[in-house]
């Protein structure tokens, strides 16, 4: 029955919720479209003709906003394990990014190019139990950031979803020693009861 309110709950705020609105009026798959936009806009993170790899893509409203950025001249690859409907100018791949046939099946679609930029919003299912959701959660950080550092371009940028709790320092660390500079963004778009936070790691050393 608590279960039953709870959904009741989570859905009306749902179809209320201002982002949600905004994305089925301007087009996007979701209301996460204005999660990118406003640190894309803030931090000047796509450009015209950027290679962008999209990680934890579906439903692919990122892939959408990387895809308007980067225009004709630019390429996005976007995988998840979900089914994506096709965007135009976007490669997707079906897969399960914790494998390593799916980390090659990305080196093989970016040939011999370097990504400009890796973004990730990657996030396991949630089962309500605090500390695996979060431990889950930073392992595919972790599995973003060994990517990005293996495959972004010299001095190139990635932006990674996390959840705050106990691994969060060490990850942090670890981006710091990557990246020239990294900052903490909590777009408005993030609900305020959520513990995600966004990190940006500027200029891959």
């Amino acid at each position: 029955m608590k279960r039953a309110k709870t959904s009741k709950a989570w859905m009306k705020e749902h179809v209320n919720d201002f982002f949600v609105k905004q994305a089925q009026k301007e087009g996007y798959r979701s209301r996460a479209a204005y999660k990118l936009l406003e640190i894309a806009d803030r931090d000047r993170l796509l450009k015209p003709g950027m290679i962008v790899v999209d990680l934890g893509a579906a439903p692919g409203s990122w892939s959408q906003v990387a895809s308007q950025k980067v225009g004709h001249k630019g390429k996005i690859i976007a995988l998840d394990i979900l089914e994506m409907a096709p965007l135009p100018g976007v490669e997707f791949i079906q897969d399960d990014f914790r494998e390593e046939r799916a980390v090659l099946e990305l080196r093989k679609h970016l040939g011999e190019q370097q990504p400009d930029l890796v973004i990730s919003d990657m996030a396991p299912n949630m089962s309500g139990i605090v500390v695996s959701d979060q431990a889950r959660s930073m392992y595919l950080a972790e599995l973003a950031l060994v990517f990005a550092m293996e495959q972004l371009n010299y001095g190139g940028n990635f932006l990674v979803k996390v959840f705050q709790g106990r691994d969060f320092e060490p990850f942090l660390r670890d981006m710091r020693a990557g990246f020239n500079s990294v900052v903490i963004r909590k777009p408005e778009a993030s609900r305020n009861r959520s513990n995600e936070l966004y990190l940006v790691g500027f200029g891959k050393k």
